[in-house]
């Protein structure tokens, strides 16, 4: 399967649009960044073992596949290996087209017919612009219905991680959530989950949806004297991190909208919503 290749400076990225319309590496002097997808990874069509994949048309878990929008309950099948609740869309599990490339950008679309998975019409785009020290994704999501629908946007990205690696993210609130990762209560965010300070992940475990974020978020690698600024532009201004205990990576995943909050999003007919999200490199 084709990879796009980026490349300026000493950063590369490499995208995999028929395995999701996913990342499949992301470097910074042949430093891994994000988790590489593997060969067979690629392969699969699909992006769930991607370095990042798009969330779309919705982020997160969707209970029990009922969901309930302007007085309609929506019913989808499940979609994702051994979960029962449909999960991240279908953005990930689909092949994208390439509507351009050269050495430093790439387009790709995704239309989605609505027979299957997500039961509305859309059409799903991302850019990546690669310049010497920053790659820049733009997301949007484009509503091919007659009617309002729900709809967000997301990226999943999985940090490399080792003991050192540090987060820094500033939010107001985070979700608690059940054994099945479903939120249930909105609480102020608690000092042992509070990033506004740059602190190690392996000091915490965490899978959750936070709320009230700025957008900025800052990913340090002390030991390869890397940084990765993150900025997210409108509509990101929601974050769920997941720091799983003894795995050698963790995400940071802007979103538009909270866990569980789906049916309180709308998008009207034709419309478009959009966003980027600009990842920055450098060597403190």
């Amino acid at each position: 399967m084709t990879l796009l290749s980026l490349r300026a400076g000493r950063l590369g990225v490499d995208i995999a649009p028929r395995a999701g319309g996913s990342i499949a590496r992301f470097t910074a002097g042949g430093i891994d960044l994000l988790r590489p997808m593997t060969p067979e990874a690629v392969a699969s069509g699909r992006g769930n073992n991607a370095a990042a994949y798009p969330l779309v048309p919705f982020s997160n878990r969707i209970a029990r596949g009922r969901l309930g929008f302007a007085g309609e309950q929506i019913v989808l099948a499940p979609n994702w290996p051994g979960q029962h609740h449909p999960m991240h869309g279908d953005g990930w599990a689909q092949a994208w087209t390439v509507e351009h490339r050269d050495g430093q950008s790439a387009g790709i679309v995704y239309e989605h017919d609505g027979r299957e998975g997500w039961p509305f019409r859309y059409r799903a785009r991302q850019t990546y612009r690669l310049d010497t020290d920053t790659l820049t994704v733009g997301m949007s999501l484009e509503n091919l219905e007659s009617r309002a629908v729900p709809g967000g946007l997301g990226l999943h990205p999985f940090f490399t991680r080792d003991a050192a690696t540090e987060l820094q993210c500033r939010t107001t609130h985070v979700w608690l959530a059940d054994a099945e990762i479903l939120p249930v209560e909105r609480i102020a965010v608690p000092d042992a989950w509070d990033f506004a300070q740059s602190r190690r992940v392996d000091d915490v475990a965490l899978d959750n949806g936070f709320e009230g974020w700025d957008g900025r978020a800052a990913i340090s690698w002390p030991k390869q004297k890397l940084r990765l600024d993150i900025a997210a532009s409108e509509p990101f201004r929601h974050l769920v991190v997941f720091i799983p205990p003894g795995r050698p990576f963790f995400c940071v995943e802007p979103v538009s909208h909270a866990n569980g909050q789906l049916g309180m999003t709308r998008l009207a007919a034709g419309a478009t919503l959009a966003g980027e999200i600009v990842f920055r490199v450098s060597s403190p």
